[in-house]
């Protein structure tokens, strides 16, 4: 009788110890914002005239941490800049907004740095996916619109140095 007794009340403040962990109020994680990191510089020039369109200050991401966050957890970017995705193979390739907090142009760049399609005015926090319509290598993001104000069109190129 002893011993279950003994039990009975072990179980008894385990089960007040586990409840008691429930009560307790949620604690509010903050995390650092996220800040752009210029890493390049990027120019978009008009395949007819060959003049330039635009010039950004760039963050390249082309490890898989840095292709699947993205521009996920930032509030904004300004519009001189933008992040260029660079990938190891030449495929088709989709995007989504999961976790990115303002609308973004997604501009699908082919092996030989031609723009090939575009995904305009991409709505944050959807997770639709956002494909390319054919094979590419590249991906440039820009704040939503500025393809249209650029007047940016399939067939203009693009370049981009490292710093």
């Amino acid at each position: 009788m002893y011993n279950w007794c003994k039990l009975c009340v072990c179980l008894l403040c385990f089960s007040l110890s586990i409840i008691g962990c429930k009560s307790e109020a949620k604690k509010e994680i903050k995390t650092k914002a996220v800040s752009f990191t210029k890493e390049g510089e990027l120019s978009i020039r008009k395949a007819e005239s060959d003049s330039v369109l635009v010039a950004l200050d760039i963050e390249i991401a082309e490890t898989d941490y840095e292709t699947q966050t993205g521009l996920m957890y930032r509030e904004s970017m300004q519009n001189g800049q933008g992040m260029l995705f660079i990938f190891p193979d030449v495929t088709h390739h989709s995007f989504y907004m999961k976790n990115t907090q303002f609308a973004l142009d997604i501009i699908y760049i082919d092996e030989n740095l031609e723009i090939e399609s575009f995904q305009k005015n991409a709505q944050p926090l959807d997770e639709t996916g956002l494909p390319s319509q054919g094979p590419i290598k590249y991906v440039l993001e820009v704040n939503a619109g500025l393809s249209d104000q650029w007047g940016l069109e399939v067939g203009d190129t693009v370049e981009y140095s490292r710093n």
